[in-house]
């Protein structure tokens, strides 16, 4: 008799095994599941990005060509601005000092008041040279003449008697102190 109450306090625990393995194993399989299933999306995914980077190459390489030139451009316009924004502090400077003579202040008011004309001008003309259809346009005057560099890889002789009649029109220099350089 003592037998058989030992046989039955072990065969519940017998039961229990087989339960909690299955129990350890039907977890240990939702994990694997869930693994592979992680790493086809994520494959997925991969062959999903590597196709749109691909197709992107070919306009990447243009793309870069165009902001290789919008940058010259505009680092020639910002460093334009920069030199003349620190030339008229210079100017402001002399204008502003009481050891300055009269002379002095006087000629760095009028070179002053000639920069800020040269940088209204070069405006217009940038604006009006687009206007004419080329994309992008960097004027710089001086006392010596003007310089114009435009967009394109070459220039024909109409679309430099458009961009000088322009010049000449608006500034009255002549057409011998206007340079005109196409840059690609």
């Amino acid at each position: 008799m003592k037998k058989r109450i030992k046989d039955q306090a072990t065969q519940p625990q017998q039961d229990q095994a087989p339960q909690e393995k299955k129990a350890k194993t039907s977890s240990s399989q939702r994990k694997k599941i869930i693994v592979i299933c992680s790493m086809v999306i994520l494959l997925v995914a991969a062959a999903y990005l590597n196709v749109l980077l691909s197709n992107r190459q070919g306009t990447k390489t243009t793309l870069k060509q165009e902001a290789a030139t919008v940058t010259v451009f505009g680092a020639m316009k910002s460093d334009r601005d920069t030199v003349r924004q620190q030339t008229i502090s210079y100017l402001d400077g002399i204008i502003a000092s009481e050891t300055s003579s009269a002379e002095a202040k006087a000629a760095a008011e009028q070179k002053k008041l000639t920069m800020i004309e040269y940088s209204s001008e070069e405006v217009v003309l940038e604006n009006l040279i687009k206007a004419r259809g080329f994309e992008d346009v960097c004027v710089t005057m001086g006392s010596s003449g003007v310089n114009v560099l435009v967009q394109d890889a070459e220039l024909d002789s109409t679309e430099v008697a458009q961009i000088l009649y322009i010049v000449t029109e608006e500034t009255g220099v002549a057409a011998t102190n206007v340079i005109i350089v196409p840059k690609s």
